[in-house]
């Protein structure tokens, strides 16, 4: 196995066409078949199936592709940093958002990133926290900002936000923009509820703070996006628990009433999260801080 091979094995992938992915490498399609048989022959494994578009990854080859992103990204890595000067914040960065702060991050981001490095590229991946804990750890991302991770040895945690959820419904007419009064988390039972999967850090968050309140939820929709959620929220569908900068993203805030959950008052962290076992290029400390003033700036 090379690092070639696994090149051209990411951009077939990518874009699900051998014929596409040649013209692109500016290689022959027989080369490129032939690069990626070796590859197969080597690990063993059918990496590609076709279909009536082109070719999908096997199951295998999804694994082998996850893989293969952290590896060609460390090698740019490695190239930029002993290209550059040590204390130079050049190259390349890759930043892992969850989608409900990447709406309120994603253009104030890059605004600072242009202005304070313009010698640098930045790319934003947006996942579940748990998809971006993954990343950090193989390597596919270099900085990530997740929600209520649980320690591992291979990355390393810093919290920089702390928020109270609160239950989010429909603003009764004439009542807008008003403060609501605290909700006691032992009257959620009492409420219909739409929330995200179980793989979404916030409903972990929700169902052990229940959980350990003797609460038990009514669930009647489960709906992984937040703008989706507040959507039928205001739709008159149920009501959501989610955090003050989550609703305040939202460019239908005035119609929600939001009430803060108490005794005891549930708290998301949302936190900073790096490799453990590799050390922060320039470019990936001085991202860290931006990304910390950033998160300091956001409404509460």
């Amino acid at each position: 196995m090379n690092l070639k091979q696994l090149e051209y094995f990411v951009h077939v992938a990518e874009l699900g066409s051998f014929s596409k992915a040649a013209v692109m490498l500016d290689i022959a399609q027989p080369a490129l078949s032939r690069h990626v048989r070796g590859l197969e022959a080597e690990l063993r494994q059918q990496l590609f199936v076709r279909n009536g578009r082109g070719v999908a990854l096997t199951e295998a080859g999804k694994r082998l592709f996850d893989h293969s992103v952290g590896i060609i990204q460390l090698v740019a890595q490695a190239r930029e940093d002993l290209g550059a000067s040590r204390d130079a914040p050049v190259g390349r960065v890759t930043i892992g958002l969850p989608p409900s702060i990447g709406r309120q991050l994603t253009l104030p981001l890059i605004d600072r990133f242009r202005r304070e490095l313009p010698a640098a590229r930045l790319a934003i991946v947006e996942g579940l926290s748990t998809h971006i804990v993954e990343w950090v750890t193989t390597g596919r991302v270099d900085v990530g900002l997740v929600y209520n991770p649980d320690a591992q040895a291979g990355i390393e945690i810093t919290p920089l936000l702390q928020e109270a959820l609160s239950l989010v419904s429909p603003a009764p007419k004439g009542k807008r923009g008003r403060a609501a009064p605290p909700l006691p988390i032992k009257e959620l039972s009492n409420y219909p509820l739409i929330v995200p999967e179980r793989v979404h850090a916030m409903r972990r968050l929700l169902e052990t703070q229940a959980a350990l309140a003797g609460v038990k939820l009514d669930i009647a929709w489960e709906v992984s996006s937040v703008p989706s959620i507040i959507d039928l929220v205001c739709a008159g569908y149920g009501h959501a628990v989610l955090t003050a900068s989550g609703v305040a993203a939202s460019a239908r805030a005035a119609e929600l009433m939001v009430r803060k959950l108490v005794d005891p008052a549930p708290v998301s962290v949302l936190c900073l999260a790096v490799s453990a076992h590799r050390r922060p290029t320039p470019l990936a400390e001085h991202t860290m801080r931006l990304l910390a003033e950033l998160i300091r700036e956001l409404p509460t």
